[in-house]
Formats: structure tokens, sequence, C-alpha cells
């Protein structure tokens, strides 16, 4: 039987992973994480010992597929108007939140750096 990831130890490989897409870099804002790309927010990964671990994500291609996962939603603060969805972490296998990390980094990237991650 497959042993279950912890929500910390999948926040933390997510981080990470944001961390290592080109000119990325991490922010403290409002007490939370946040993972941007020039000035830009790509990720709100708030904290990893939250009572509910989840990520935030700007999505386009994935926003409907992302909507249907049980107990995702549209992000508050009017940001879901513009594609942002909350993923629960807990619920959301590690490969599929790697692909929204991406789209996300990619819809919010300078053209520049999503040439350079296309090269890697």
């Amino acid at each position: 039987m497959p042993r279950k990831t912890s929500a910390a130890a999948k926040w933390e490989s997510l981080r990470k992973a944001a961390l290592a897409l080109p000119g990325t870099w991490e922010d403290h804002p409002w007490g939370e994480v946040v993972v941007k790309v020039g000035k830009k927010v790509f990720v709100f990964m708030g904290l990893p010992d939250a009572d509910t671990v989840r990520v935030t994500v700007k999505l386009t291609e994935a926003h409907d597929h992302a909507l249907s996962i049980p107990d995702a939603a549209p992000a508050g603060y009017g940001l879901g108007k513009s594609g942002w969805v909350f993923l629960p972490i807990t619920s959301v296998e590690q490969d599929l939140l790697e692909e929204c990390l991406e789209e996300s980094y990619r819809n919010v990237a300078p053209k520049k750096l999503i040439a350079e991650l296309d090269r890697a």
C-alpha cells in the first residue's frame, strides 16, 4: 500500500517546484507564503500548518476541471472572476498540483521567462 504524503510535505514539495521555475522568489505578505515571478504573484501558498492546507492558482485551460475537484472553489476577494482557484492540497494528486502551478506561472510570467522554461 502506498504511503500517504502529509499535507505539509506536499505543500513543501509544491513550494520547491514553484521556486524552481525561472525568475521566481518567495514573499510573505499578509503573514502567508506567496511565490512571485517578477512583481506578480502566481501562487498563493498559504501556510503548511493551517487547518485547511490549500493553494490558490490562476487557471485558464484547467479552470473548469480544477473546480470539479471536491472542496476546490473560486478564490475570494474577487480573484475568482479572474480565474483564480483554491485547491485543497489533500484532495489533489501532486502531479496535478504541479501542472496547475505551471499553468498559473505561464498565465502570469513574462514571455521571456516562459521561453526560458520551454527551453529547459
